[in-house]
């Protein structure tokens, strides 16, 4: 059986699939957080950013000591050579702070989905160990837990640090090649892996 990359309907390459599921969650969050306070951040993870993760995030104040954040991951380029690190993952969390929203330290549950092709590559924890000579293509559903702190450096910019982990859940198909050839297998895969580990560059709107 045959793959068609470019038509492949978890393709992490089709912009307009990811934004037709990421609009609804920022709709959604837009809806519940606190619009009389008007305190809202924008943010970037440098950290996975530099791992070739560009990302997106909002951060919006709903009470005294909650928050509620929304992270848009993309990376639709190629890795070099013949490896392929392609996907997409949204990642709302919600935010508990010991002193105040946006300073300090916090505790986090989050919720992940994503779609993911990968090949040519090594990845940690023994995932996927054929990924080194074969192409893996699916999605992906994890819930997880966090700690983190935020630095602040003026009234507007801050540093956050974070640091996650979680339960994940993997329907995957499997490919001879590293670009479409044919279906080799395919199955699911539960594992516990970190969720999260940023070092974000933070911009708060009053």
């Amino acid at each position: 059986r045959k793959s068609n990359c470019l038509s492949c309907k978890r393709n992490p390459e089709n912009p307009l699939k990811s934004i037709a599921y990421i609009l609804p969650l920022f709709l959604l969050l837009s809806c519940l957080a606190d619009l009389h306070s008007q305190t809202f951040a924008v943010k970037s993870d440098l950290l996975t950013g530099a791992l070739s993760s560009p990302n997106l995030s909002v951060e919006f104040k709903l009470s005294g000591r909650f928050t509620l954040e929304a992270g848009f991951h993309y990376n639709p380029f190629p890795a070099g050579g013949d490896k392929r690190w392609k996907h997409w993952f949204v990642q709302p969390e919600l935010r508990y702070w010991m002193c105040q929203p946006f300073g300090g330290h916090f505790f986090g549950a989050h919720l992940m989905y994503g779609v993911y092709n990968v090949g040519g590559m090594k990845l940690p924890l023994g995932l996927f160990k054929g990924i080194r000579s074969s192409r893996y293509e699916g999605d992906f559903l994890g819930l997880g837990v966090s700690y983190g702190y935020h630095f602040i450096l003026s009234p507007r910019w801050s540093i956050e640090t974070s640091l996650g982990v979680g339960f994940l859940h993997s329907g995957y198909e499997r490919y001879r090649c590293l670009h479409c050839g044919e279906q080799t297998g395919g199955g699911h895969k539960n594992f516990i892996a970190p969720t999260r580990a940023s070092v974000s560059l933070v911009y708060l709107i009053n």
